[in-house]
């Protein structure tokens, strides 16, 4: 199985914002961001894998700025990070309004998915090898966070997080 890039994982995603979409202030309704952001989050796994994915995971999703009726809705995803059978998928959204020109980032979020084959049992996914200097940093903290969704999941116990452990113990010299 041979590694890949995050670039070669891209995906970018627009949509618009319709009547349909909003709240009655006009502003995208959240869950309908989310699943947007499921849909280019699942198609950046699915290139980088050559497989089905499945939403195994969603990271916390802040919305830092409103997206108003009529804005251009802009996902860009990526995978981060590959471990056995699962993919750490990164998100930023941004909101353009076209008439005024303006584009402000509105989200950002991870997403893990896990491979799958026909029968629904979890398989191998390919190494990603990162480039540049940001693809690293993002690279080399997935392990933490990883391992803070394995607790808050119920599936690791705090004492086994021992990349989140090394963040808070300091060594006496």
């Amino acid at each position: 199985m041979t590694s890949r890039t995050p670039k070669e994982s891209l995906t970018i995603m627009n949509e618009l914002v319709l009547p349909n979409d909003t709240n009655t202030l006009h502003n995208l309704m959240g869950g309908r961001l989310l699943h947007w952001m499921d849909i280019a989050a699942a198609i950046s796994a699915q290139k980088h894998c050559n497989r089905i994915v499945v939403t195994a995971s969603v990271d916390n999703v802040s919305f830092k700025h409103a997206i108003k009726l009529g804005d251009v809705v802009t996902i860009e995803a990526k995978v981060t990070r590959a471990f056995t059978t699962s993919v750490e998928v990164r998100l930023d959204v941004w909101a353009q309004n076209v008439p005024s020109g303006t584009k402000v980032k509105s989200n950002e979020a991870y997403y893990t998915f896990v491979a799958v084959d026909q029968s629904g049992r979890t398989i191998p996914v390919p190494s990603i090898r990162p480039e540049t200097e940001e693809d690293k940093a993002i690279y080399d903290g997935a392990l933490r966070r990883r391992q803070l969704r394995l607790i808050l999941g119920g599936k690791m116990k705090p004492d086994d997080a021992t990349e989140l452990k090394a963040l808070f113990i300091t060594e006496e010299k």
